[in-house]
This record gives C-alpha cells, sequence and structure tokens, in this order.
C-alpha cells in the first residue's frame, strides 16, 4: 500500500512551538497545566493551524478543540487522532504533544496530496489530560465519553483549593454546560492516538513502533493522616503520635502490595507527600499521601487499593494517629479493539517496520474515547523510558516514522469500516 511520507522538519517546527509555551520561572521542563490560560494559548496555536488548511475548527463545551476534513463518502461517521496539550509540573517536551503534532502533520499531508477519504477526518486536542492538577486524569476526554458530568467538577480541586468547575469558569469554559461535549456514537467510526511509551520496551528491544492491546487503569488516593504535633525534644518516643512515621509506614506498605505473583501487572505509587508543621524540631502532626494503583487487571487494581485502606488505616491505628481517604479517580482498564491494532501494525509494515504489540502502564484520551468508538494506540520509543521529567527524549526519526504510519492506517481504517 503506498504511504505519505511526514515532513521532519514541519514536525521539529511544531514541537518546539509547543515546547517553547511554559510558564515562566516554574524551573526546568514544560509547565502548562490543565485549564490554564496557557493550555488554551496551546489549542488556539493547534486551532489557527488547522483553520489555515481549510478545516472546520471549533471547541466544544469540555474545552477540547477539534478540527474536521470532510469526507467524500456522504454521511459516515468520523475516525478521528489526536493527543493533548496540557503536562505535569516540569513536564517533558514530548507527552501528548507528539500525539497533536502528529494529527497536525497528517492534516496537512491530506491537504496538501488532495488525499480523498470517505470518512470525515477529525484532529483533536483533549483538553485537562494529566491528572497533576486536580486528581483525575483525562478531563476533557472523560467528558466527551461521558464518564464524567457537571456534578464531579466542583468536588475536584487543585493544592490552592481552586475547584475543577472554577479553574473551567476562570478561562471561559462553563462548567453547568459540558455535558453538550459528549460524543455521539454514531458520529464516530474510530479514533487513534499516536503516543511516547513513556516506558522502555522498545528502545531496549530495538523495535521502533509500537501498537498498544490494552491500557492500563488507574484507582487514585488521597490518604490523610493526623497525629499530633510536640516538641521534638520535650516528647519521649513512647508518648508520640507521629504523622510523619506513620506515613513512612504506609508508604513501604503501599509499595509492598504491588507484583508478585499473586498480584501481577499492578503498580503501586506514592507521588506525593505533604508534611506538616514542617519544622525540624516539630513531630508531625498531620501527613497526606497521594498514592496511584495501576493495573491490567480491575479486580487486583481495585483489591490493591482496597488493600491500601484496610492495611494502612490498621497501622495508623496501632500508631495511634487518625486515618481518613479520599478517593480520587477511578479508571478500570481497557482491552482496545483487536481488528483496529491490526489495520494499525499494517500500517507499520507498510514502511518497512515490524511493530511490537504491547501493553500502555499510562492511562490515556484513547482509554476513555474507547467507551464512545473503538480506539487504537501506536507508540513510539522513550529514551530510557523517561516520561513526565524534563529528561523526557524520543528521536525526532521515529516520530516522524510514528506520524508517517499513523497517516496510513488511518486511511487503512477509511478503507475498511463501513
Amino acid at each position: 500500500m503506498t504511504y505519505l511520507a511526514a515532513d521532519r522538519a514541519r514536525l521539529v517546527e511544531s514541537i518546539d512551538t509547543f515546547g517553547a509555551m511554559s510558564e515562566q520561572d516554574a524551573g526546568p521542563g514544560i509547565t502548562r497545566l490543565a485549564y490554564t490560560p496557557l493550555e488554551r494559548a496551546a489549542h488556539d496555536v493547534f486551532a489557527e493551524s488547522m483553520a489555515a488548511l481549510g478545516l472546520a475548527v471549533w471547541v466544544d463545551a469540555a474545552g477540547n478543540t477539534l478540527a474536521e476534513r470532510f469526507g467524500a463518502g456522504g454521511a459516515k461517521p468520523a475516525i478521528g487522532t489526536g493527543s493533548h496539550l496540557d503536562s505535569v509540573p516540569n513536564g517533558g517536551a514530548f507527552d501528548g504533544i507528539v500525539g497533536v503534532c502528529a494529527a497536525m502533520e497528517v492534516a496537512r499531508l491530506f491537504v496538501e496530496h488532495d488525499v480523498s477519504h470517505r470518512h470525515p477526518m477529525r484532529f483533536v486536542v483533549f483538553a485537562g489530560e494529566e491528572g497533576a492538577r486536580f486528581g483525575q486524569a483525562c478531563t476533557g476526554s472523560r467528558i466527551a465519553a461521558g464518564l464524567t458530568g457537571p456534578a464531579d467538577l466542583p468536588v475536584k480541586q487543585d493544592a490552592d483549593g481552586v475547584s475543577l468547575a472554577d479553574a473551567m469558569a476562570e478561562v471561559g469554559i462553563d462548567p453547568t454546560a459540558v455535558g453538550d461535549a459528549r460524543w455521539a456514537p454514531e458520529e464516530w467510526a474510530a479514533f487513534v492516538e499516536l503516543h511516547i511509551e513513556q516506558g522502555s520496551v522498545l528502545e531496549t528491544e530495538g523495535v521502533k513502533l509500537g501498537v498498544v492491546d490494552s491500557i492500563s487503569g488507574s484507582t487514585r488516593l488521597l490518604i490523610r493522616i493526623t497525629g499530633r504535633a510536640t516538641h521534638s525534644g520535650g516528647t519521649p518516643m513512647h508518648l508520640r503520635a507521629d504523622a510523619m512515621a506513620a506515613a513512612a509506614e504506609v508508604v513501604s506498605l503501599v509499595e509492598s502490595l504491588a507484583g508478585g505473583d499473586d498480584n501481577e501487572g499492578t503498580r503501586t505509587t506514592v507521588g506525593k507527600i505533604d508534611v506538616g508543621p514542617g519544622s525540624i524540631t516539630t513531630i508531625a502532626g498531620r501527613a497526606s499521601l497521594w498514592v496511584d494503583v495501576r493495573g491490567t487487571d480491575v479486580d487486583r487494581q481495585r483489591n490493591t487499593a482496597r488493600e491500601i485502606i484496610r492495611q494502612g488505616a490498621a497501622t495508623c491505628a496501632r500508631r495511634g494517629v487518625g486515618f481518613e481517604y479520599e478517593q480520587l479517580a477511578d479508571t478500570p482498564p481497557v482491552r482496545l479493539r483487536d481488528t483496529l491494532r491490526e489495520q494499525l501494525a499494517a500500517s507499520c509494515r507498510d514502511i518497512g517496520v515490524e511493530p511490537r504489540v504491547l501493553t500502555s502502564g499510562a492511562s490515556h484520551d484513547a482509554q476513555q474515547v474507547n467507551t464512545v468508538t473503538p480506539s487504537g494506540m501506536m507508540f513510539v520509543p522513550s529514551k530510557a523510558g523517561i516520561s513526565h521529567d524534563a529528561a523526557e527524549w524520543t528521536d525526532m526519526d521515529d516520530i516522524t516514522l510514528g506520524t508517517t504510519a499513523l497517516a496510513g492506517g488511518l486511511l487503512r481504517l477509511d478503507a475498511s469500516l463501513p
């Protein structure tokens, strides 16, 4: 099958453009958090680029930005591709950005080569994919999938106490109207997301492209431990209610519950700890732990989260400190459609690459919209598996190759889907 070769120089230019859009004085890497003016400015760059190609462009009620190139087959459902432009604090220049820049390049290729496709092609930038600010990942795509609604938005808050609803309103998005952004299944035929692997399987095995068979789920907890803040010199060891010491034991517990033959594929992380009052001469009176439980088996994932709560509460009771928890998010793992994976793998072979089939340990927008329309994912390698860090890196030749395969995969789907 013939294919359209992506333009490496254009991809470099696009990635550099988004890479330069970071909060001032935020430190290394890229800081462009969900539902901030800077995230909206990045969406504007995408929208202007797509409008310049003659595509129809709109922003939905969740803040997702979409562009459409009409199909030649009449009233057929759309095939989509895209990713996100928000980042974690001090993140890398490729997470999400690669999928958006690839979508932009595919749109350019289709316009410049006057490619005819039966289905409309939609190019999507989702809002608020990272859960770094509000705890819940994939907000824009969850709203599109009907998994998050107006009632969920006021209860999600960032570290400054700003609710997700208020953050949306501050950038001109009406949080009470997000139901209007829900995708109608009959309007969609398929969705494909190109992404960096965020792991090291492809690099380790020397494979240039991957296709994803399943995406891990995630259960996220906020654990609050309440002790008694007293003087570090004046309080004997046996009279202490040390929130920090209890938190340390809970962190070890969280780690111990992952892996093993009886919990294969489950990964547990305490990614953030906040302790107060934060003085070297004061026993900690409180500690908050943010816990992420990931898994490819939904029962193991959720059972692990329950065990963290049960054993964590018992640990704190033994130590004489208080224990409370809040479930911030719960997303089950998904198995992606075999038929889409086969077409994406064939598009890799069209350009001389035998892809590696692998599981995604990270959550993605494709995981959410898979509840609306069959979704597929393609991976390009990540150097040393580093992601969510300023050192994140993917070779531009690999991104170019992946974009070429993405264009071919979309056209294969256009030919094969009704």
